[in-house]
């Protein structure tokens, strides 16, 4: 028999722990822009990108069915002349999710920047589970996009942390990200 004390509890650790997570990525983040203070001349890695790659959930809300992972569909729109990008990214799984995002892009050097993004994760349906919970919510989007030399190639990373993204438990939901892509 579940004593809701208990339940209650493992419910405070599991929001705590996501909240530690989203905390530690905007950490990164914000200490990326502190140590680049210096490289105010630098232009971020140009261009667009479509890409592919994996989704790994890293929370479960408290609900049945754990965690997800899944396929990944990303793509990057860049303003050349200033450093905000328009992106987006549909998580694959059995529940699909789709996220946009608007990111302010932080050049590290030539070919890779960081960036935060805020926006929307857009469940595909209230009856199963994504990476990113099972309702719609507001996400923040910490990541880092790096552009091969000589090359379309780019290799991107980020994660997701959708706050409220739980109908049943009202908790937090983190994902990761990982792919590659082509720029255009």
């Amino acid at each position: 028999m579940n004593d809701p004390i208990d339940s209650n509890q493992t419910g405070l650790m599991r929001r705590a722990r996501t909240t530690l997570v989203g905390i530690a990525l905007g950490g990164l983040v914000a200490g990326g822009v502190l140590l680049t203070a210096s490289s105010a001349s630098a232009q971020a890695a140009y261009g667009s990108y479509i890409g592919f790659g994996g989704s790994v959930g890293l929370t479960d809300g408290g609900i049945d069915g754990g965690s997800t992972s899944g396929g990944l569909i990303s793509v990057r729109y860049r303003f050349l002349e200033a450093p905000i990008s328009l992106r987006g990214q549909v998580l694959i799984s059995d529940t699909s999710a789709f996220v946009p995002t608007v990111s302010y892009d932080i050049p590290l050097d030539w070919q890779t920047d960081v960036y935060l993004g805020a926006g929307m994760v857009l469940q595909s349906s209230e009856d199963g589970t994504s990476p990113l919970g099972n309702q719609s919510a507001f996400v923040l989007q910490p990541g880092v996009d790096y552009s091969f030399p000589y090359s379309n190639l780019v290799v991107f990373g980020n994660a997701i942390i959708a706050f409220d993204a739980y109908k049943e438990s009202n908790n937090n939901a983190t994902s990761i990200q990982a792919g590659v892509g082509v720029r255009f």
